[in-house]
């Protein structure tokens, strides 16, 4: 759950205001008045920031981010940091050496021709299907002489067509030409035509008019010709197609298992069939959303190692390559069945994979309109109210909706979503988009810059993320055209997005991003430091030592060079990052760091205790009255001898008696003892860790008068469990 901002501890000398709401007006491009937006913006909370990060990364990233955000103090996701590494490598490298035809046999039906006996015997010797819809198929073909069947593009309709006719006997089959239209398909029937001894006929991929609907009438006319000639009609068409008191019979195609085997078994004998099935590369390739096509060619493909003449890396690539071939079918210039519009959809599903559905939508729209300025800049973009269904819409994407709780900082939010079946796919489509179609790079640009002006933290989480992917696959090209410019950006807004895009570049197995944050960090202009410090806290765990370094080395030079800024915001997040490195999965060596170098100069020391201090008052879930995380780190340690029970009293020494941080310190330690009065495992936490704290006269004094004056929750009067840590204290 996304916390909201004005909820958030505290930041030194700036407290951020809360996020925009969902309906406040936000900056377009270029065209919102900028005055009044650069003095909303402030730069978010980091805590609160990488809690977003977390919450609004997309799936791809999500399981690697969160996994990289755990492992610290109480093994959930509120903390931690990120790790590299190479993240679903395969999808971003590895040559493509091998094209595998995945096309059924006989090839589209762009013009009217025969179909060869031998291409119909060959569909029926491996054809699989559900044979109670193909029984209830054939049943009413035979009875009404035409059948309507409604199917999404690659799931096989068009082979079920023909297999109906074949089964039926209807025997040769024509098909028809694409472009015939509903108020012509009679007229296929007659004349010359109507000569013709044909007794099947398919006519593929019919798309009426909504002015022009396929009419119950057609249906009628044609079915008294075919009568005639004692002839049968299947006609294919997508679904949602526009029809008048017309019912189409839904075709549901068969399982990949199900084609696989059956190809298979006709390519092979039932023991090499079962081996075959068993291979790992199979199951692997189960588990990804396949078309019956691919598992066609796949089953092919298998036939061929079998025999020794495919190698197993060809097997073991083919669902990825099958994957490639599909996004790049979907972008092709000549496949004019595919609008402009269904493209920037495609794009901004791989965006926002696995986001609300009605949001991906508005977006695709406003990346549309980008795309239309740049086909034609002298034509107005039009985006068209009320377009594509749905359905349509996610079956051209090969994507799923289903219902699921968003983070929002109002608490869980259910909202219908959107994804592609295949998580692979947003990775491979960005990629074919930045480097395979570089003239659409100014629109997306232009979009990705739009999406870090918005108001919603998803959507500038998904705009970093985006870069992210485009940063793997060209990092030159991304940091120069995107992630720089944000960076240097006056807005904490724009700074904040490229801060998350380094993150999840480096997450993802970008090269390169722990030397742009050093350089950045030690000789950058401010703002880029301001980018690297934030950055720091966020991968600097994968490397704590070197990043403490760095940290400090910034903080020395911010001494140096502006002595009157130490509260200002470079320090506040050097700060915010030794805090969340410190509760990060390195938080032992983090901690270690901050013991040996505590007495190394001022500028080290504000930024040790100033980071420590901030740690100890985050809570576990950012709950008011949930157990503090520190604390809780400090009784495990107590328990198995972990370097944290030494470490963290010895630092909460030095905050008590630092007259820097003094005051904040006794703050955490009077929220601690209201969050004892309400947990027991709280109370005996403080109770070990506070006569730790107490070596001189004056450490007694301070501690027990803080106790013993403290007000309680709900007025001046102490809270029972300080009476009770008096008690420990005064043992002492």
């Amino acid at each position: 759950m996304s916390t909201p901002e004005a909820q958030a501890p505290p930041r030194p000398a700036t407290t951020p205001p809360p996020e925009p709401a969902a309906d406040e007006p936000r900056p377009g491009d270029g065209t919102a008045d900028q005055g009044e937006t650069e003095e909303r913006d402030q730069p978010q909370d980091s805590w609160s920031a990488r809690r977003d990060l977390v919450d609004h990364s997309p799936r791809t990233m999500n399981v690697g981010a969160r996994a990289r955000f755990s492992g610290g103090l109480l093994g959930g996701d509120q903390h931690g940091g990120i790790s590299g590494g190479h993240f679903t490598g395969d999808v971003f490298l590895g040559s493509k050496t091998e094209v595998y035809q995945v096309s059924v046999p006989g090839g589209a039906a762009a013009a009217s021709g025969e179909v060869p006996e031998a291409t119909l015997q060959e569909l029926a010797h491996d054809f699989a299907a559900d044979e109670p819809l193909m029984q209830r198929l054939l049943h009413r073909l035979r009875e009404d002489r035409v059948l309507v069947l409604s199917g999404g593009r690659f799931t096989g309709r068009r082979t079920a067509a023909l297999m109906l006719l074949h089964r039926l006997g209807a025997l040769p089959v024509r098909t028809l030409v694409r472009d015939t239209t509903a108020g012509s398909l009679a007229d296929q029937f007659s004349g010359e035509q109507g000569k013709d001894k044909t007794r099947g006929h398919v006519l593929c991929d019919l798309a009426p008019r909504r002015d022009e609907p396929l009419r119950w009438t057609h249906l009628l006319a044609v079915r008294e010709r075919l009568a005639e000639r004692d002839a049968y009609l299947v006609v294919t068409l997508d679904p949602g197609a526009a029809l008048d008191d017309v019912t189409a019979e839904e075709w549901h195609p068969p399982a990949a298992t199900d084609v696989l085997a059956a190809h298979l078994r006709a390519r092979t004998d039932e023991e090499t069939a079962g081996k075959l099935l068993r291979l790992p590369q199979v199951t692997e390739f189960l588990r990804h959303s396949h078309q019956p096509r691919e598992a066609a060619a796949f089953a092919r493909l298998l036939a061929r190692y079998a025999t020794g003449d495919a190698a197993e890396a060809a097997v073991g690539q083919f669902s990825l390559v099958s994957l490639e071939k599909q996004v790049q079918e979907w972008f092709e210039a000549e496949e004019a069945a595919l609008h402009l519009r269904d493209k920037a959809f495609l794009v901004a599903l791989a965006a926002f994979d696995g986001g609300p559905y009605a949001l991906t939508a508005e977006l695709s729209d406003l990346l549309y309109r980008f795309l239309q300025e740049t086909e034609n800049p002298a034509q107005v973009p039009e985006v068209p109210v009320f377009g594509t269904h749905v359905g349509k819409r996610l079956q051209l994407a090969r994507a799923r909706t289903y219902w699921e709780p968003e983070h929002t900082e109002w608490g869980p939010v259910d909202q219908q979503k959107a994804a592609f079946r295949d998580e692979r796919a947003s990775l491979v489509l960005l990629r074919e988009v930045w480097t395979g179609h570089p003239s659409a790079r100014p629109a997306l640009i232009r979009w990705l810059r739009q999406l870090a002006d918005d108001g919603r933290p998803l959507v500038r989480t998904r705009a970093a993320s985006t870069v992210a992917v485009l940063a793997r696959t060209d990092l030159p090209s991304a940091m120069a055209l995107v992630i720089e410019p944000w960076g240097t950006s006056k807005r904490y807004r724009h700074r904040l997005v490229a801060v998350n895009a380094l993150a999840l570049a480096h997450l993802v197995g970008t090269p390169n991003i722990p030397r742009i944050l050093d350089n950045w960090c030690e000789d950058g202009p401010p703002s880029l430091r301001w980018v690297a410090v934030r950055a720091y806290g966020l991968i600097g765990a994968e490397r704590p030592e070197q990043a403490m370094s760095a940290l400090r080395r910034a903080v020395r030079r911010l001494y140096e060079d502006a002595p009157d800024d130490i509260d200002g915001e470079l320090g506040a997040e050097l700060t915010e990052a030794v805090e969340l490195l410190l509760l990060s999965a390195a938080s032992d060596r983090v901690l270690a760091e901050l013991r040996a170098h505590l007495d190394d100069d001022r500028a080290v020391c504000d930024l040790a205790l100033g980071g420590f201090v901030r740690a100890c008052g985050r809570t576990e879930g950012d709950e008011r009255y949930g157990t503090p995380l520190v604390l809780a780190w400090f009784a495990r340690a107590a328990g198995d001898g972990g370097p944290a029970a030494e470490g963290v009293p010895f630092l909460w020494r030095a905050a008590l008696t630092d007259l820097g941080t003094t005051r904040e310190a006794l703050d955490v330690l009077r929220t601690w003892v209201l969050i004892a009065d309400r947990s027991q495992s709280t109370e005996w936490a403080l109770a070990a860790l506070l006569p730790l704290l107490v070596t001189t006269t004056a450490d007694h004094q301070r501690l027990s008068h803080l106790l013993r004056t403290m007000p309680g929750e709900d007025g001046p009067t102490p809270p029972g469990v300080a009476a009770r840590l008096l008690t420990v204290l005064s043992d002492r």
